[in-house]
Formats: structure tokens, C-alpha cells, sequence
């Protein structure tokens, strides 16, 4: 029998191990290392999707904001599908890492973690909508698994009266770590600010002397303002898809199709709604013959996720490696 300690030191290894796989494995699934050059969001996130970039602190961390108030949660997600808000997120995630390393060779010191700043002003009953704070939610957990040390730490500026009953539906997605790096700031904010960074490395908006080069004092090239979404952007009201069944499935229950691919490189697409929830969705091939097999023993080749499908019909696609028949 092994001392306690290294009993200890052997689980603590284990669960390190297993963090790890499970790190490469969201990477490969979500094609990280090509994120940036590879990929861009939709235009309606591109356009109406508020924060970004903007200067250094003292230490030369990255800033990013995030200004709440002018977002519209509701045309978002009625415009794009909830795994474009998670691949978005990822991808400036990456951004931001890549300029924690570029200020790194550049002042010749280890940045690993942003400063974030978090403008509430005109935070409203339209920011909670439960299908955005699941959305919210679901982004929350992805990033606190795998970037927990990219946050430096949070200033909560502007914050309303109701910002407490927001926060509470949301902090449970936050481990303890991240809490303690949130710093709620009352009206002194500008003061706190200036402790933590420079005035030429923060927007005239927000206290400092940072302005675009055509003088507005927001920053509008480095952050995106947000605003309320067109119609016209709405898929539900753009897309009519016609679909060849329906079926009823109630909560909790599983509903399965089988298709027999018969060849290699072959194109598996797909399209469906749900009506008035979400919906699980995933992709597995089986690995040996017969129907006995479970979707536990199978090989996963699209991951099980959720899909807001009651706001924007899913259509999408998968090349297929390998012949076999999938569910």
C-alpha cells in the first residue's frame, strides 16, 4: 500500500491527466489552432456583437471590454445558432493569447492573463432572457474549462440595481478562483481604473485620453458598440426549410435515426427545428455489426450537444472519414 501523500499525489495526476485529454480533445473537435485564419463569425455577430481590444494595463496585459447595455441578446440568437457564439468566443480567446505572447517577446516577460472590463450600464430585463443566460452560461463553462488562468483579473463598472439578481444566475457557471478575481466598482471607478492603467492606454470614455486617430473618444475601430439587430437577419423569418417528418420527443427521452454511409468522403448533412425548447444533437458510427450496440460503444464522431433549435433551424454538414453506419 502506497502513504497517503503519494496516494494523493497519484489521484491529483490522474485528474491532471484526464484534464489534459479532455483540453486536446475541445481543441481538435473545435479546430483551435486554426480558429483565427480559418474561421470568421457570422456577419450579424461580426457586426452587432458589442466589447473587444482595446490597450494594455500597467503590467502590459491585454484589455478586452464588454459592454452589455447595447447588446440584444434576443436578435442574436434568433439570427445565429448558439455554437457560433461559443466558436466566436473561442476565437477571441486565441486572439488574446496570442497578444499575451506577443508582449511577452516584447517586454521580455511572461503575460499569460487579460484584464477584463465589464461595462453593465443599461443592463435591462432583455439581458436575461432565459435562452441567453443559458447561451451565457454554456460560454462561461467552456472558457472556466479550458483557459482558467487566462483571466487576470474583472472590473464591474456601471452596474444597476438589478445587477445582483443577473449575477446570481449566473455565477454558479464561475469556480471559486474566478469569483475572487471580479472587483465590483461603485463610483469611484474611474479612480480604481487609473490605479491598474494609464490614461493613454484607456479610451476618453472610460476616464483616460485614448482616443481613434479620428478622435472619438470610444475607440470604435478597436470596440465594437453593438445595437439592435435587424429582422432581416432573423433565419426563422429567412429560411424556410422543408422538412420530411416531424416527430414528438418529450424531455429526457432519445429518438434515433440511422443512416448506412457506404463510402469514404461521403457528405452527411443535415437539417432540423425544435419547437419550444432545445434539443440534444450528436453524431456516433458503430464499430461493430449488428443493432445491439449502445451509443456509449460507439465512435463519437460529431459530439452531443445542445442546440438552440427552437430559435434557429440547425443545417449543417460533416465529411465522413470512413464508411459505416451512423445515428
Amino acid at each position: 500500500f502506497l502513504p497517503v501523500k503519494e496516494q494523493m499525489l497519484l489521484i491529483l495526476l490522474d485528474w491532471s491527466s484526464s484534464v489534459s485529454l479532455q483540453h486536446v480533445e475541445f481543441r481538435r473537435q473545435m479546430r483551435v489552432d486554426s480558429i483565427i485564419s480559418d474561421w470568421k463569425p457570422p456577419e450579424v455577430i461580426e457586426k452587432y456583437v458589442s466589447g473587444g481590444m482595446c490597450g494594455y494595463d500597467k503590467e502590459g496585459s491585454p484589455i478586452w471590454y464588454d459592454v452589455i447595455g447595447p447588446l440584444d441578446p434576443k436578435g442574436l440568437l434568433l439570427s445565429a445558432t448558439k455554437q457560433d457564439f461559443i466558436k466566436t468566443k473561442i476565437r477571441h480567446t486565441e486572439m488574446l493569447q496570442r497578444e499575451c505572447r506577443r508582449q511577452s517577446e516584447k517586454l521580455s516577460t511572461n503575460i499569460e492573463a487579460i484584464t477584463l472590463i465589464y461595462d453593465c450600464e443599461g443592463l435591462g430585463l432583455k439581458h436575461i432572457w432565459k435562452p441567453a443566460i443559458e447561451t451565457y452560461g454554456e460560454i462561461l463553462t467552456m472558457f472556466e474549462d479550458n483557459y482558467p488562468e487566462g483571466l487576470k483579473r474583472v472590473f464591474l463598472i456601471k452596474a444597476p440595481k438589478m445587477f445582483p439578481m443577473a449575477y446570481n444566475l449566473i455565477k454558479h457557471f464561475l469556480c471559486e478562483e474566478t469569483r475572487r478575481k471580479i472587483i465590483v466598482l461603485g463610483s469611484n471607478w474611474q479612480e480604481v481604473l487609473h490605479k491598474h492603467i494609464d490614461p493613454e492606454q484607456l479610451p476618453v470614455v472610460y476616464g483616460g485620453t485614448l482616443t481613434d486617430p479620428d478622435g472619438d473618444p470610444r475607440c470604435r475601430t478597436m470596440i465594437k458598440y453593438g445595437g439592435t439587430v435587424p429582422r432581416s437577419y432573423y433565419v426563422q423569418d429567412s429560411v424556410k426549410v422543408q422538412y420530411d417528418s416531424s416527430v414528438t420527443i418529450s424531455r429526457g427521452s432519445v429518438f434515433q435515426l440511422e443512416y448506412d454511409v457506404t463510402a469514404a468522403s461521403s457528405l452527411l448533412r443535415w437539417q432540423f427545428a425544435s419547437d419550444g425548447a432545445d434539443i440534444g444533437f450528436g453524431v456516433y458510427r458503430r464499430t461493430k455489426e449488428g443493432r445491439g450496440q449502445k451509443v456509449a460503444e460507439m465512435l463519437q464522431v460529431l459530439p452531443s450537444e445542445r442546440y438552440n433549435a427552437h430559435l434557429v433551424p440547425e443545417d449543417s454538414c460533416l465529411t465522413c472519414t470512413e464508411p459505416g453506419v451512423c445515428k
